[in-house]
């Protein structure tokens, strides 16, 4: 008598789970650094696992790095001193650090919601306009 019912529930729940398993895919977002600002393929991503592609595009011979702060703050107005974003008293979340000139980097972060800004923190390059925002909802 069991047996009969034990099939259906059985693929039920394996449907399900399958289900449930796409909602958590990785997002995968491209951020290029340019000269003078930071352009994102998205500003706007689901929570979960978030996977930064970033490529350093800028027209000099620099290093670049990619820093993800969650604040409330706009992008543009990071507290600085002597040209670099004060992260100690920001929500850091990580970075990705030392990307040569024409190269890439790939990190992911999981990612809650909330609102992100993603710079570069290279000693004047803030100011000079390398930085974006990233707006993560439930």
């Amino acid at each position: 008598m069991y047996a009969t019912y034990r099939f259906p529930i059985l693929a039920t729940l394996i449907a399900l789970g399958m289900t449930s398993h796409a909602s958590w895919a990785d997002q995968t977002v491209s951020a290029t650094l340019l000269s003078n600002s930071i352009e994102l393929g998205t500003h706007n991503v689901k929570a979960g696992r978030i996977t930064l592609e970033v490529r350093n595009a800028a027209d000099n011979n620099m290093e670049q790095e990619l820093v993800v702060l969650k604040t409330d703050l706009p992008d543009g107005a990071l507290p600085i001193s002597k040209g670099e974003v004060l992260e100690r008293r920001l929500n850091k979340i990580g970075e990705v650090e030392d990307i040569a000139p024409g190269k890439s980097k790939r990190v992911s972060f999981k990612l809650a919601p909330g609102h992100y800004a993603l710079i570069c923190n290279k000693p004047g390059h803030y100011a000079a306009g390398m930085h974006a925002a990233l707006v993560v909802t439930p």
